[in-house]
């Protein structure tokens, strides 16, 4: 079972759950998006006629990752938060 917190979402009323940064759910979504990540970079790289060494993997996670995901969250969502809430100190990345 995943361990969870349920919450009330102060615009849409709807109840939605706090997952713990730990938890085998929050893992495997990290995972997952690391390996699609990886994919990703080196399609940006074939697009932009890049080495590894020209576009890192932190320039395509900073802008072309990170930053758009942002802007899509806000789009779908008031808070512009991730639609798994994770339970944490702060000190989960």
């Amino acid at each position: 079972p995943i361990p969870c917190v349920p919450w009330q979402s102060q615009t849409s009323g709807q109840y939605q759950r706090r997952v713990h940064g730990g938890s085998e759910l929050i893992v495997e979504w990290r995972a997952m998006t690391i390996c699609l990540i990886d994919l990703l970079a080196d399609e940006v790289r074939k697009k932009l006629g890049k080495s590894k060494e020209e576009m890192t993997l932190m320039k395509v996670l900073e802008g072309g990752t990170w930053r758009a995901g942002r802007i899509v969250a806000r789009e779908l969502r008031e808070d512009g938060r991730s639609p798994i809430r994770i339970r944490s100190s702060g000190s989960v990345f």
